[in-house]
């Protein structure tokens, strides 16, 4: 294989990579940084998506990296924003409780020899981008000074709203594949 064949892979690894350092930054409160590094994670995203389907490099090895990427960056994100107060720990529990419960599913199939096929569903897709959206905005507001307010609220029910649609549907799916 290539370099330019696993170039996805390794931007996905690149992304994990910045899961730490930005979380440092939240954490020191160096605002900027952090939006400017959490941003271009979630530039690489679609990145390594788009390079995956357009040049035909999509592996197995992706298929799981890109997931865990995703999932690294997002709860750890969110979790770090609840923190230090920057939004509501509720929305950070939502967030991660839907990612546990998938895992966990992923898991039970896996030790049942149910295996399970992973394929991202569209309303998961659109609740990344709306959980990148929200929280680039929330850092964003941080670093550069300005109000979320009046739109947080409904921006932060969206975004748990949309959470809870992604999970009931995969939840779904995985309860068909189990055949319950």
């Amino acid at each position: 294989m290539s370099v330019y064949a696993s170039l996805p892979n390794l931007i996905t690894l690149a992304r994990l990579g910045l899961v730490p350092v930005v979380i440092a930054m939240i954490s020191a409160g160096r605002w900027q940084e952090a939006c400017v590094l959490f941003i271009l994670a979630g530039i690489s995203d679609a990145i390594d998506g788009w390079l995956a389907k357009r040049f035909n490099l999509r592996t197995e090895l992706g298929a799981y990296l890109d997931p865990l990427a995703d999932k690294a960056l997002l709860v750890s994100i969110y979790v770090a924003l609840a923190v230090v107060g920057a939004l509501p720990s509720t929305l950070a529990i939502v967030v991660v409780a839907r990612d546990v419960m998938i895992i966990g599913a992923f898991m039970v199939s896996w030790l049942m020899d149910k295996r399970i096929k992973i394929r991202p569903l569209l309303i998961s897709k659109i609740n990344t981008v709306a959980q990148i959206a929200f929280a680039a905005a929330v850092l964003g507001a941080k670093a550069f000074h300005f109000a979320l307010l009046p739109r947080f609220d409904l921006a932060a029910y969206g975004v748990a709203a949309l959470t809870l649609a992604s999970l009931a549907a995969y939840l779904a799916s995985w309860s068909r594949h189990m055949s319950l």
